[in-house]
Parts: structure tokens; sequence; C-alpha cells
């Protein structure tokens, strides 16, 4: 029972009495009545109630009722009813009562009433009656209670609000909730999951008018490394696992791998076992299979047949390949040369799936060895030594030897005179020589052959003043030997020839002088800077070679982008998702609409309102610039949107990002040869653009992207660079600071760009690339750099680096510009290391040397200053 307050308007007041029930327990009530006097007006009010959360609440009467025809002598003023009322008000009110201003909530009656004969056994016949009262606005609120003439006895009020109590679904727990007012709609509660659960689908309740949580949706599952027990997320336990999040159980460790601590989401493998890139942590973890077994040769006149027994054991793994190596060694064990360019495999000598392999074109008296080596997916992530099966053949019954060198004894426009020594060791008679030869431009597309009995022969129908190559191979019963070596001669050039060249290059001669004018005056160049900036990036076009063109050079720059790039309907455009911000405004990625074409993804680079023209014509420069350009490995402009706002410019869309983050989220992940992919496709983009006449300037790790095919696009063209005397001596752009460690030294010191200083940062990008991202000079300041390279000092070879890729970057960091390598020599480098992988050996050079090396720099004025010197000086310092 409230606390309550008796008013009594006209009659008598409500009496507060105990009394006992029928089994003798004490009850506390409110009666009242006055049924004998007519015009009763009894009031009982409680205290003031505060509603809390409640937008609507209940209130519960139980009470007890005479029967009016028990009460004798009542003439007509008795009542079976009473009325509820309430009251809102922001404060208690104290014993200031006015009537008025309550608001009737219900007049209340009883279902069953009592008599004088109950009252004598102590019967009470309870009533109970629920009414709502709401919305209620205020902060709280009275009740009060009018009697009019009847006998009553007020036995307890009770009021309550509904709500939807705490609760957990699915692994989401929902709060204590309050519906609405209105009982016909619902309020949705998003749950929160519980402790190392994370969301699967939003979950959500919906909390109705009565107090009850109805239709769940989406759920909760258990992260990584947790498994659901009893409604909440329990760590694995040591030797368990789980991969992945979802409301599955924790799985035992797989075979030869193992987890010590609670809450694993992997299990490491044991020691001298892997998991290869594509390998699930369901998997077990396996081991390089051991060698080949039963290793047996067949050789017969014409070819040597390789066959071998799979390993005694695969290592747990099915992707079981096979390598061949071959040694052609001399008379000395020692004296063992590489021959595979020599020799003829079929199908091939590498990535075998087949325990047999044959081999051709190998020569007569001759020693050979063969090693077989088993791998596997995880051969390659294993330190111990190959595991390779050995066989030595001697061909001494094999097919001739080579013939002697090849010599041109004349040459006409269309023939040409070759005569060679034959073989010094042969034991079967020559029955005839094959001369094979063709255009030394057309390796690739075909070539022609021609036989002679004698060591001579004139090749004929050749065209004039053509480069071919020659090579020769001989014929006995026994079959045929190894061609030998290349040789390249030309035929001479008839005086038509010479005619037809000599009109020819007096037509290019006019073309160029014609070309050139054409462009000094549509470009009308007002300064000497602009004269001097073409120079640096660009050159006489010549026929048939795509030169680049400076959007400088032109009066209004509108026409280089009208010129150089597409104009596209911003309504093929749909924007996805913002992915940055650059110089100029927003980075997002869409998907772009062709006629007649599929839709495709790409990124789009938006100019922010309230510019102003000079930002307009720099942000489309870069545009006009990478509009000239069309190559696999520059990044491919699709369009611009000028006649419209915003202004974009929107380019293809790579899925990996920039590549010095991409590789150090993949630290360790790729192959060398995978790497050398990437360097080659970078170097190719470069020789390009250098082919072109322009030069990058900004060439680095950060502006490669790289797609979901692993190709590497040079980016980030057309800004603006000045050199400022600031503490850290870096370029400043309009979009901010270069640092100068991936610059040349003559363009710091004095601003001379070219080419040249463009592959002193190819071989910086090399290094970042091998490094898997690592910071150029590490923590060094810029200075530091600077005085270093003036020093002589280079970056040492990352961890792992093969020899002939460290050496190429020194090759790019030589001082003197004139000696770098040109990006053609470096493309045809790097094509020479794929094509011979076993090129690619590691640096022999243990952690302590570069650890060392990498430390001396870094503290280089401490260490000299304490009279260490040189490295060996810091390698060989005490702990004292």
């Amino acid at each position: 029972m409230f606390c309550m307050e008796c008013y009594h308007l006209s009659g008598l007041l409500w009496d507060a009495i105990t009394e006992m029930d029928e089994h003798n327990r004490p009850i506390h009530t409110f009666q009242v009545c006055n049924v004998m006097e007519p015009n009763q007006n009894n009031w009982l009010r409680s205290n003031w109630i505060s509603r809390q959360a409640a937008q609507k609440v209940y209130v519960e009467l139980r009470f007890t009722l005479r029967d009016c025809n028990s009460i004798p002598w009542v003439s007509g003023t008795c009542k079976e009813t009473f009325n509820l009322f309430y009251h809102e008000t922001d404060e208690a009110h104290g014993v200031k009562f006015r009537p008025a201003q309550y608001t009737k909530i219900d007049t209340i009656a009883a279902d069953e009433s009592f008599t004088q004969m109950d009252l004598g056994d102590r019967i009470l016949k309870l009533n109970t009656e629920v009414r709502e009262v709401g919305p209620i606005n205020r902060k709280g609120f009275y009740l009060a209670f009018q009697d009019i003439g009847a006998c009553i006895a007020l036995v307890s009020v009770r009021v309550y609000y509904k709500k939807c109590p705490f609760t957990l679904r699915n692994l989401a727990s929902f709060p204590d909730t309050v519906p609405r007012v209105d009982s016909s709609s619902l309020v949705e509660v998003r749950g929160a999951c519980v402790d190392h659960a994370e969301e699967r689908d939003t979950p959500k309740l919906f909390c109705g008018a009565d107090g009850d949580w109805l239709v769940p949706l989406g759920r909760c599952v258990c992260s990584v490394g947790y498994e659901e027990i009893d409604g909440s997320c329990v760590a694995c336990r040591p030797g368990f696992y789980k991969a992945y999040a979802g409301n599955i159980k924790c799985s035992k460790c797989p075979p030869h791998s193992f987890s010590y601590g609670d809450a694993s989401a992997i299990c490491r493998c044991e020691k001298g076992f892997f998991r290869a890139e594509k390998d699930p942590p369901t998997m077990a973890c396996t081991r390089p299979p051991s060698p080949p077994r039963n290793l047996i040769f067949n050789l017969n006149d014409t070819c040597l047949l390789l066959e071998w027994s799979p390993p005694s054991d695969t290592g747990g793994r099915r992707d079981l390949t096979y390598n061949v190596q071959c040694k052609r060694c001399g008379p000395e064990p020692d004296h063992c040369q590489l021959c595979e360019d020599e020799l003829r495999f079929l199908p091939g000598p590498l990535g075998l799936t087949n325990a047999t392999v044959t081999v051709l074109d190998f020569s007569a008296h001759a020693n050979y060895t063969f090693e077989i080596e088993s791998l596997n997916g995880v051969s390659d992530m294993s330190s111990f030594p190959r595991q390779v099966a050995i066989i030595t053949v001697s061909t001494d019954q094999g097919g001739p030897s080579l013939v002697g060198t090849l010599k041109k004894d004349w040459a006409s426009p269309n023939s040409i005179a070759l005569s060679w020594q034959q073989p010094e060791q042969t034991t079967l008679p020559i029955i005839d020589y094959e001369v094979k030869y063709y255009e030394k431009e057309h390796e690739l597309l075909s070539y022609s052959s021609t036989r002679t009995k004698a060591p001579s022969v004139i090749v004929s129908g050749l065209k004039p003043a053509t480069w071919y190559v020659f090579s020769v191979r001989t014929r006995t019963a026994a079959g045929y030997s190894s061609y030998s070596p290349k040789y390249e001669y030309e035929t001479t050039g008839d005086c038509n020839h010479i005619i037809a060249h000599l009109i020819k290059f007096l037509l290019n001669q006019s073309f160029s002088v014609f070309s050139r004018c054409q462009w000094y005056f549509k470009a009308k160049m007002t300064s000497e800077d602009k004269r001097r900036a073409n120079y640096q990036n660009g050159h006489v076009p010549f026929p048939g070679i795509k030169t680049y063109v400076d959007p400088d050079t032109y009066e209004d720059p509108t026409q280089a982008v009208h010129e150089f790039t597409k104009e596209i309907d911003p309504s093929r455009i749909r924007i996805e998702r913002v992915i940055g911000a650059g110089e100029f405004g927003e980075v997002c990625s869409g998907r772009l609409r062709t006629p007649g074409k599929k839709e495709i993804a790409v990124a789009i680079k938006t100019l922010k309102g309230g510019y102003v023209e000079r930002q307009r014509r720099d942000f489309l420069r870069e545009a006009s610039i990478m509009g000239q350009f069309d190559h696999p490995n520059i990044i491919r402009l699709e369009g611009v949107v000028t006649k419209s706002r915003p202004v974009m410019i929107v380019v293809e869309y790579m899925e990996n990002g920039s590549l010095d983050s991409f590789l150090r989220q993949h630290d360790g992940h790729f192959t060398v040869i995978q790497l050398v992919g990437m360097l080659r496709g970078i170097a190719s983009g470069m020789k390009y653009l250098s082919d072109m006449g322009y030069v990058h300037r900004d060439l680095a790790a950060r502006n490669i992207l790289v797609n979901s095919n692993l190709v590497c696009k040079v980016s980030d063209f057309g800004l603006s660079r000045v050199l400022e005397d600031d503490p850290e001596a870096a370029y400043t752009t309009t979009g901010g600071k270069i640092p100068i460690r991936w610059t040349a030294p003559e363009a710091i010191s004095y601003r001379k760009f070219s080419s040249a200083s463009d592959a002193w940062s190819y071989g910086i990008v090399m290094w970042e690339v091998m490094s898997y991202g690592e910071r150029p000079y590490w923590e060094m300041s810029n200075q530091d750099v600077i005085l270093s390279i003036e020093e002589g000092y280079r970056l040492p070879a990352p961890m792992g680096c093969p020899v002939a890729l460290h050496q190429l970057m020194l090759h790019c960091w030589q001082k003197e510009r004139n000696h770098r390598p040109k990006f053609t020599d470096i493309v045809s480098f790097l094509d020479k290391l794929i094509r011979n992988p076993s090129s690619l050996l590691p640096l022999v050079e243990d952690i302590q040397r570069y650890s060392t090396e990498k430390l001396f720099v870094q503290y280089k004025s401490n260490f000299m200053a304490a009279g260490y010197n040189t490295l060996d000086s810091v390698a060989r310092m005490s702990i004292e």
C-alpha cells in the first residue's frame, strides 16, 4: 500500500483499519462505510509516485465491497461503486488537494460483494481490478479514490509498468526496454554482441506492448579462437584452435602442429614442417618430399630417356613435382657447367608431374650429370638442402659432335656463303649438315633450313642489307648433333635499296621538320623556362615513335585536356564509396558503364568545391599527361568529366593499392620469381616513359599501384616540384613534401632530372620490393642520407636478396649518371633472370653482418666519435 492521505469534503473520512482474515493474518486496509447519509464525497489520495521510465502505468486494486441489500434500513443512499482518479505533476504538492485538477480513470465496481453473514465468518470476498493510466508525460502523478456512499475496504493498490527485460539471444545482449504507449507499434532494439563475439548480421529484437520480446533478427558469432558454450564465447583450450568466426566448435590442432596458449586462431607447425601460402589453417603441416628413387636412363641414337620412382615420403602433400638440372662435366669432375640451355627437355625441365623426361640434342662423347629434385608446395619454405637423385650419363655412343666455327666467306644483297670445320670426333660417317637461319628481327616468328653434304653452303633468297642468324648441326646414322652456337651475318645492300633508303630518309626528315614547326606554332612558348622544360620532358618526334608533349607548352591548358583525354558523361559513372583523400579532393571507387562493353571498376578523383582556376588547371594537368600513355604497366586513364560538377578524373581501379603498403601487408608471402616479375613490370613501364621522353621524377613504391593479378603500374604524374631550403631537404609540391631518399644526387644538388635520375629511383624501388616495403635508409635523417651517399655509402642487400638483383641496384646507384643502366637494359636483364631462375641465388651474407651495417649507418657519428671507423671494428666490439 502507498501512503494515503484522507480528505473529507462531505461525509466521513476513510479510516485506516487493521483486521484479521480467515487465516488470522493481519490485513491493513482503508475503509469507508457511510451509507446512511446522502451526498457522500470522501477522498483518499496516494503520495506522489515517480513514473521513472514508464509512459503508461497499470493500477491494480484489491478491495471488498458490502452488498447494499444486506444492510438494513438503507434508504437508497447506499452505492456499490467508487471512482478512481489521477493527476500528473512534476513534483509533490504536499497537503494541497484540489479535486478539480484530477482526471477520472474509471468507475470501479465489484464482481463479488460480501454480506453480514460473511462478516461473521470473517470471509473476505476480494475483488481485483486493473486499469491503464497514460500516456504520462510529467515526472510523476497522484492517484485518488472517491467514495460516493459505498461500504468499501481498500486492501491493496499496486502501481506498475511493463518492460521487456534484459535478455541474451543469439550471443547478443538486449537491455531493459519500455514499450511504446501505442500498443500496436513495436520498439526495435539493437543488441550488443557478448564478449569475444562479432556481428554476422545485425542482431535485433522487437519489444511488444505487453513486455514480451518478439521477432528475433540477426545474430552474433564467436570470434576467431572462441567457441560458444552456454550462451557465451569461451577461449579455445591449448591444443585446439578456431580459424574462422562462426558458431562452430574449436578443433583439435591438425597433425604436426600445436597451440600452447588459449584462444588460438591457428596452430603453428612443428619444426621442419610448414604450410604453403594457400593452405587452409585446417590442413596438416607438411614437409618437403624425400628424393626420387630408382633413377635410371635409357639412351638410344637420338634421345635420352630418364625415369624414376616417386619419393618414399611425399611430405604429406599431393602437389608433387620434379625439376631436372643438367651439368656437363669435363675430364676433371670439378669442371662442370649448367647445360639446360644446350639440351631440349620434353615436356620441359621444370614443374614435371610425371616421373619421366626425354632429353634431346645432346652431344656425343660428353658426360652429363642430371639431378632430379622432388618438390612440393612447401619446398621453398624449407632451409634444408635440396633433395635430389643424381645420375651420370656418358654419350660415347650418342650422336655426332658439334661442328667447328661458322665463317662467312662472302655476301651479296641476296646470298651469304658459309663454311665450317667438320666435327673433331665422329665414330660414324656424316650423312649431311642442316643449316638453320632466320632474320634477326623475326627470331620468334619463323625460321628456314637447308641441307648440304659438304661443310659449306650458299644460302640464297635473302633480303638486302638484313641481318640473319645461322646455326649448323650434323646428321649421322646415330642421329643429329646439337646445333652449333649462333652466328650473325648481314647481306649487302644493292643500289635500288640504297636509293630507297635515301628517299625514305629525306621524307622522314621533311616530316620531322614539318611536325616540329607545327608543334612550335601550336605551343607558342613565351618564356625561356618553358623552352627548357620542353627539352627536359620532350624530344623531336621521329616517324613511328610516339613522343610526350608537355601540357605546359599549350597557351590554353584546356586544349591539352581536350586533345589527350576523353570526356565522359557523368551519368555513366556510379560512385560507390570513398577510399581516400587526395590533394584536390576525395578519391572514390565506383563503376563505369561504357556502351557495348562490360561495366568496369574505376577509381575517381574529384575536385572539391570552392576551387580557383589554377587548382582546376593543376588537377587536369595530370589527366592530360596520363592520356598520352598507353602501356600495360602505366595506370590507364579512362576519361575526365569537365563539363559538369564535380570535375573528375577517372582511372582504372587497382584492387591492391600502393605497392609499399601491399608488400608490408604480405611480408614474406611471395617467391623471388614473383618479386622479379613485379620489378620487370615497373621497369617495362619506365622504359615506355623513357622512350617517349617523359621523366617521372618521383618514382617510388608508394607511386606504384598493384591490381588483383599482381600487375604493377606506374602512377602519379604531372606534379610540379620546387627544391626548398628546409631542414628535411625535401621537394615541396602542391601535394606535400617528397623525401629525397628516392632522388638521385644530381637532382638534389642541381635539379638535373633525366631518365638516369629515374634509374637511380628505380634502384631504390628494387630495394623496397626485395625488403617488403622497408623504409630506405631506415630512420636516418634526410641530411644524413645525403652525406652518406656523397661519401659512397649504398644500401645493403635486403635479407635473402639474390646477388644479381643487388648488383643491378648498385649499378643504378652509380654516382656518374651516364654510367647507370638504361631501362631497356634493365628490362632485358630481368628477362634473363626470369628465364634462368637458377641465377637468382640468395646473397651469402649472414644476419649479423646485415644488422651491423644497418646499425653502423644509423649511428655512424657515435661510432666514429668512439674510434670505430669501419664495419669490421663495430662487429668486433665486445660487451664492454
